[in-house]
C-alpha cells in the first residue's frame, strides 16, 4: 500500500507505479529462499565440475605465463577455497595486473565500510529504531495518516502556487526540537558519521593505490611507459624527422622511434578480406577431409558396378579361388577419392553470371591473389595524419613530454599517454578527427534518449505483473494471486526484481558495442567508456527513474516542480525509497546470493559450449573454444557500483542494517568470485593501468549525494526542518572533497611521477615496492622482483618484442589451418613468401621446406587428398578483384 494514499477512503484500482511493487516481509523470505536454492545449486555446481572442465575453469592457468606463480588449486571439493583466500595482492598484482588489483580493491573497501556501518547501524541506530518508530511513535495507520497529511499541505501550497496565490497556507510546527520527536537527531549524527567513514575508507584506500600504481609503473619500463601520443599535428611537421627533431630540441630525452599514423584504410581492409577468405578455405578443408570415401560395390558375379555403371570384370577373378570369393563377399568394397566440394561464384556484367567450380581451388587462388596485393599495399607509401607514436629512450623523459605544454598555440601539439601497441584501434587513428567526433556524441546521445527508452520496458513488464492490473485483465487469476501469498509474491515482487537483474546483465552488450563504435582510439578508453555507459544505464534507470520520477510520464512534472520548489525532489526521493525497500533489498540479495555464483560457474560458457561445439568446423575454431574468457570491468563494476550506493542510501534508515548485512554479503562474495576469475579462469586487457579508480570514486561521492538528499528529505517529511537543513553543509562539503580530489589525486591515478620512476643507479630497479595489508604504508613490504615478478611485470612479459606499428604492415600472413596441429606462418623473403621450416611431422619424419600460398603453388594440397578432376582455372579473369 502506498503510504501517501488517504487511509481513510476506500481502495481505488489505481496502476500506479508506486504501486508496482508492494512491501511485505513476506516477500522478502520469498525471495531469501529463491535466492539461497539459485545459489546454492550453482555454487555445489561449480565444486563439481571445476577438477573435471578445467579447460574452462582454470583456463588462463593453462594458456597465460603471468599465472606461473599462482598455487596450484586442489581438486578437492572445497579443498581450493582456503588457497584461493591466501592469495595476497601481491600475487594478484604480479599475476593479473593494475586493473584487476584496482577492482578487487574497491570491493575489499567495500566490505570493509560496510562492515563497520553494519555493527554501528545493528548496535546503535536499530535499537533507537526499535524503541522510538516501532515502540512510542503512532503505529503504522496513524504514520501514513500524518505522512499523507503532510503530503496533502505539500500539494494545497503548489496549488497556490499555480493559480498565482502568494500566500501559502500556514505551514505545520517544527518538530526538530519536540521531545518526542528527539530520536530524528540521531539520524542526523548518522548521517554525519557514516559519510565520515566513507571518506575516511575512501581516502586510506585511495592512498594505497595510488602508492602501488606508483611504484608498480616506475619500477617497470615498457615500450608503452616509454611512449606518449603526439596528437593535433600540423601539416608542416608530419613527417618522423621532423617530429624527432620537435621532441629533441626540448631537451627532455631521446627519441628512439617515430610512428606517424597513415591512410592504411586500402591495406586494412585487404587485411579484413584475407581473414575472410582464409576461414572460408579452412571450413572447405574441414568439409572435404570430413567426407567418408565413395565406395565402390560390387554386386554382380561377373563385374563391378561403379557409380551405376557395369565395369569390366577384373582379371584377378578369374584366377581366384572359390575361398577368396567367399571370403571377399558378393559385395566387394574399394574406396576411392573423396568428392571435392564445390561453390557458386559470380562474375561478368553485374555479377548476373553464375559457374560452379571446385571449392579448394577457388578460395586458394583468391588468397594467393591477396596475399600478392597485400605484399604490393605494404610497400606503398601513404598520406600521413595528425597523429604519431613517440617513444622516448626512458620513463622520466616520457612523462616530462606527457605533463608538459609542448606548442604556445592552443589545440596543437597536445600530448597524452600512449595505450599498448595491442591495444590500439588502428582504424581510428587515421578516421578524420570530425568523423569521429561526431559519432561520439552522436553515440553519446543515442544513449542518453536510449536510457531513457528502457523504461518504457521495465515499468511495462512491472505494471502488468501488479496485482491491479491482473485484477483488471484477469480479475479470477488476481482473486488466486491474493488468496495464495506466496504466489503473489513470486509474481509481483520476485519476477519484476528478476527481469531487472536480466536487463542489467543484457544491456551492458549493446553499450559494448556502441563504444566500438564511437571511434575511441583504445581498447582501454573503449572499457572505461563502458564503464560510464552501463552506470549511467543501472543508476538513471533503476535507481533514479524508478525512484524519483516513477514512469516516463511523470518525469516532466517533477523537473517542473523542483523548479519551483528546491526540496520537492529530496521530498519525492525520501518517499519512494521507503516504499521501494523491499524491491532493492530483494534486488541486492539476488545479486549477490543467487546471481554470483552463476558467475563462478559461468552459466553463460557452459550453456553455449554444446551451440558452440556444434558450430565449430575448423581447427581454429576448436583451438579458440579452449581460450580464457575475456573479462569486461565495464560488464560488473556498474552493478557493484549501484549496490554500493543502495547501501549507503539505506544504511541510516529504520531497518537499514539488513540492507548493510546483505550489501557486505554481496561485496564479499564478490570479491571471492571475480578473484577466482581473475586468477584462473577469465584473461583481461593488455598494459591496463588502474585507470578506473577515479571513476569509482566519483561514483561513491555521487552516493553521498543522494544518501544526504535522502536523509534530509526523510528529516523534512517528519517535519523537523530544522535537523534536515543541518545536512546541508554535508552536501557542500562532499562537493568539496571532489573538487579536491580532482585536483590532487586524479592526475596521480594518469600519471607517474617523475620520484616513482626508478633508474638503474638508484639502487632499487630488482625490486619493487608492494603493499598488502598495510594502511598507513609503515609497514611496507620490499620484495625482490625475481620472487614477486619472476623477473619482469606481466605487462612487460606482454609486450616484449611489440612497436608501434600498424599489424597489417607487419604481421606475418596466416597458412590454412587445416590439421590437428597450427601452421607455421608465411615468412617474406626476396622472392616472396615462403614457411619456415617444420621440425616434423605427425609420423615423426621431417617436412620439406616447401613453399606454400606462393607463386609456384596455386593451391595447396594434403597428404591424403588426389588430384583434383576439376577443371584447371589458370588465370581467367573470374578470380580478377
Amino acid at each position: 500500500m502506498n503510504i501517501f494514499e488517504n487511509p481513510n477512503e476506500p481502495d481505488k484500482d489505481k496502476c500506479l507505479g508506486d504501486n508496482y511493487v508492494g512491501p511485505g516481509m513476506k516477500d522478502t523470505q520469498v525471495q531469501l529462499v529463491i535466492s539461497l536454492a539459485l545459489g546454492l545449486s550453482a555454487f555445489l555446481a561449480f565444486c563439481t565440475l571445476r577438477p573435471r572442465w578445467k579447460s574452462l575453469y582454470a583456463a588462463r592457468k593453462r594458456h597465460s605465463n603471468s599465472a606461473i606463480g599462482l598455487p596450484a588449486l586442489p581438486d578437492t571439493f572445497f579443498g581450493w577455497m582456503p588457497v584461493l583466500y591466501k592469495i595476497t595482492e601481491q600475487q594478484v598484482l604480479a599475476s593479473a595486473g593494475l586493473d584487476a588489483y584496482v577492482f578487487l580493491a574497491f570491493f575489499k573497501m567495500a566490505m570493509r565500510l560496510f562492515a563497520a556501518m553494519f555493527f554501528f547501524a545493528a548496535v546503535v541506530l536499530e535499537p533507537i529504531n526499535r524503541h522510538y518508530v516501532d515502540g512510542r511513535s503512532p503505529s503504522i495507520n496513524s504514520t501514513q495518516s500524518f505522512l499523507f497529511h503532510q503530503y496533502e499541505t505539500y500539494r494545497t501550497y503548489e496549488h497556490a502556487a499555480l493559480l498565482g496565490d502568494s500566500e501559502p497556507p500556514d505551514r505545520e510546527p517544527d518538530n526538530s526540537f519536540n521531545h518526542d520527536m528527539g530520536y530524528l537527531w540521531s539520524y542526523l549524527v548518522f548521517t554525519y558519521f557514516f559519510t565520515g567513514l566513507t571518506f575516511y575508507f575512501m581516502d586510506k584506500e585511495t592512498s594505497k593505490v595510488l602508492r602501488v600504481r606508483q611504484h608498480y609503473l616506475g619500477t617497470q619500463s615498457t615500450i608503452t611507459d616509454r611512449t606518449f601520443r603526439l596528437s593535433h599535428i600540423p601539416k608542416d611537421l608530419r613527417t618522423e624527422d621532423a617530429i624527432k627533431d620537435l621532441v629533441q630540441k626540448l631537451e627532455i630525452g631521446k627519441v628512439e622511434t617515430v610512428t606517424i599514423c597513415r591512410e592504411w584504410k586500402a591495406l586494412d581492409r585487404l587485411m579484413e578480406e584475407r581473414q575472410i577468405i582464409l576461414a572460408k578455405l579452412e571450413e572447405t578443408w574441414s568439409v572435404y577431409l570430413g567426407h567418408k570415401p565413395l565406395a565402390v560395390t560390387g554386386s554382380q558375379p561377373n563385374g563391378d558396378t561403379i557409380n551405376g555403371r557395369a565395369g569390366p570384370q577384373d582379371p584377378m577373378d578369374e584366377e581366384a579361388g572359390e575361398t577368396d570369393r567367399l571370403l571377399r563377399g558378393a559385395n566387394a568394397q574399394t574406396f576411392v577419392e573423396r568428392e571435392r566440394p564445390q561453390t557458386r561464384f559470380w562474375y561478368g556484367f553485374l555479377r548476373l553470371q553464375s559457374r560452379k567450380t571446385d571449392a579448394i581451388d577457388y578460395y586458394t587462388e583468391r588468397l594467393r591473389r591477396l596475399d600478392e596485393r597485400i605484399m604490393a599495399a605494404r610497400k606503398k607509401t601513404y598520406d600521413a595524419a595528425d597523429l604519431a607514436f613517440v617513444t622516448m629512450d626512458s620513463v622520466a623523459a616520457c612523462q616530462m613530454a606527457i605533463q608538459a605544454l609542448i606548442d604556445p598555440q592552443p589545440g596543437r601539439l597536445l600530448t597524452k599517454p600512449a595505450p599498448a601497441p595491442s591495444d590500439i584501434v588502428w582504424s581510428n587513428t587515421y578516421a578524420p578527427r570530425l568523423s569521429r567526433r561526431v559519432r561520439s556524441w552522436a553515440i553519446t546521445v543515442f544513449v542518453a534518449v536510449l536510457s531513457v527508452i528502457w523504461l518504457v520496458p521495465v515499468a511495462f513488464l512491472a505494471s502488468v505483473l501488479s496485482i491491479c492490473t491482473i485484477n483488471n485483465v484477469f480479475p479470477a487469476f488476481a482473486q488466486w494471486l491474493k488468496e495464495h501469498e506466496i504466489a503473489r509474491t513470486l509474481v509481483q515482487t520476485g519476477l519484476p526484481t528478476l527481469v531487472v537483474s536480466l536487463l542489467n546483465v543484457a544491456v551492458p552488450y549493446l553499450y559494448d558495442f556502441l563504444s566500438y563504435h564511437q571511434g575511441m582510439l583504445s581498447q582501454g578508453d573503449i572499457a572505461l567508456s563502458v564503464i560510464s555507459k552501463n552506470f549511467f544505464f543501472t543508476f538513471f534507470n533503476i535507481f533514479l527513474i524508478f525512484t524519483v520520477f516513477g514512469a516516463v510520464t511523470s518525469i516532466f512534472d517533477v523537473l517542473r516542480n523542483s523548479l519551483r520548489d528546491t526540496t520537492y525532489i529530496a521530498y519525492t526521493l525520501a518517499r519512494k525509497i521507503e516504499d521501494l525497500s523491499v524491491f532493492y533489498t530483494n534486488f541486492i540479495m539476488l545479486q549477490g546470493l543467487g546471481l554470483f555464483p552463476f558467475r563462478l560457474l559461468q552459466f553463460g560458457s557452459v550453456a553455449l559450449y554444446p551451440i558452440n561445439r556444434m558450430g565449430a568446423k575448423t581447427p581454429r575454431d576448436f583451438a579458440q573454444m579452449v581460450q580464457p574468457p575475456m573479462f569486461y570491468y565495464g560488464f560488473y563494476l556498474p552493478t557493484a557500483l549501484l549496490v554500493f550506493i543502495l547501501c549507503l542510501v539505506y544504511s541510516a534508515l529504520p531497518g537499514g542494517f539488513w540492507v548493510l548485512g546483505l550489501g557486505l554479503a554481496y561485496f564479499s562474495l564478490g570479491y571471492f568470485t571475480y578473484k577466482y576469475q581473475l586468477l584462473y579462469a577469465m584473461d583481461q586487457p593488455q598494459h591496463a593501468t588502474g585507470g578506473a579508480w577515479p571513476m569509482i570514486c566519483y561514483r561513491v561521492m555521487l552516493g553521498l549525494v543522494v544518501f544526504q538528499l535522502t536523509m534530509s528529505g526523510y528529516l523534512a517529511l517528519r517535519r523537523a526542518f530544522t535537523v534536515a537543513l543541518l545536512v546541508v553543509p554535508l552536501f557542500v562539503a562532499t562537493l568539496w572533497y571532489g573538487w579536491g580530489f580532482r585536483r590532487r589525486v586524479e592526475p596521480l591515478t594518469k600519471f607517474i611521477s617523475l620520484r616513482s620512476v626508478k633508474r638503474a643507479d638508484d639502487g632499487e630497479e630488482g625490486e619493487s615496492v608492494m603493499v598488502d595489508g598495510d594502511d598507513d604504508g609503515t609497514g611496507v613490504e620490499r620484495m625482490g622482483r625475481d620472487v614477486l615478478r619472476r623477473g619482469s611485470t606481466v605487462d612487460e612479459d606482454r609486450e616484449k618484442g611489440l612497436r608501434f606499428v600498424n599489424p597489417s604492415l607487419i604481421v606475418p600472413l596466416e597458412q590454412p589451418w587445416i590439421y590437428q596441429d597450427p601452421p607455421p606462418p608465411l615468412v617474406q623473403s626476396d622472392a616472396g613468401y615462403a614457411t619456415t621450416p617444420v621440425a616434423g611431422s605427425d609420423d615423426g619424419e621431417p617436412e620439406s621446406d616447401l613453399p606454400l600460398l606462393g607463386a609456384e603453388s596455386p593451391r595447396v594440397v594434403s597428404a591424403s587428398s588426389t588430384p583434383s578432376s576439376s577443371v584447371s582455372l589458370g588465370d581467367t579473369h573470374i578470380w580478377r578483384d
